[in-house]
């Protein structure tokens, strides 16, 4: 563990929050002795990253609107982004698998490194509080900006992207309603692939409804 912590930057004052992030559920589910999965630490995690990046993006980007924060923080937080920070630290190393997971690759799998990210941050947070959280995720977001290691694309065009790889089928987005008064309207679309719906979305403009539509069905896609 002492490697892992030279690489993370940071040393534990209680190894027992660190051991919890590293384990996952199929492990302790095999051991059933009281082993704690690190599904809790990744639930607080993710809010404790989510308030560290946005912060940073605000103060980063003072004069960027709220739309265009959002969709660059929803790129430099993704599983794809989260899973590769992991991959930095050689954090499937540490891992801590049932058998099964284990054989079947479960140490590189994007999902499982991008929740035992997100436990770390959980796991650094309750050992050493907030500043010390946000010093270990801005050594990943700062570099991950500045080098452009950021998959900042629209949804629409990343969804556009995915079923052009199948020239049979095709997307289109229906707006099915609207809400409120004039000056303040809430807009809901559908995207829908040849006539099945895959995404719903709302949103103040018809466009960031759409948006919304089509992150929502690169979710489902496993993609988002």
């Amino acid at each position: 563990m002492e490697t892992l912590e030279k690489r993370m930057n940071y040393r534990f004052k209680n190894r027992a929050y660190l051991m919890q992030a590293l384990t996952h559920s199929s492990f302790a589910n095999e051991r059933n002795n009281g082993s704690k999965s690190n599904e809790r630490m990744e639930f607080l995690g993710d809010s404790v990253l989510s308030l560290i990046s946005s912060q940073f993006l605000f103060e980063t980007y003072p004069d960027m609107p709220e739309g265009e924060l959002s969709k660059l923080k929803a790129a430099l937080v993704c599983t794809e982004s989260l899973s590769g920070f992991a991959r930095q630290i050689h954090l499937g190393d540490y891992l801590f698998l049932g058998k099964g997971e284990s054989h079947t690759g479960g140490a590189e799998r994007p999902s499982i490194l991008e929740d035992a990210f997100e436990s770390l941050i959980a796991a650094i947070y309750l050992d050493g509080g907030l500043e010390c959280a946000r010093t270990f995720v801005l050594g990943f977001l700062k570099p991950a900006l500045e080098n452009h290691n950021i998959n900042f694309k629209d949804y629409k065009t990343t969804l556009q992207e995915v079923i052009q790889q199948n020239p049979d089928q095709s997307i289109n987005y229906v707006f099915v309603g609207s809400s409120g008064p004039d000056h303040d309207k809430v807009f809901e679309a559908e995207v829908r692939l040849n006539s099945n719906v895959i995404g719903r979305g709302t949103g103040k403009s018809k466009k960031s409804a759409e948006q919304a539509a089509a992150r929502e069905a690169l979710k489902l896609m496993g993609l988002g």
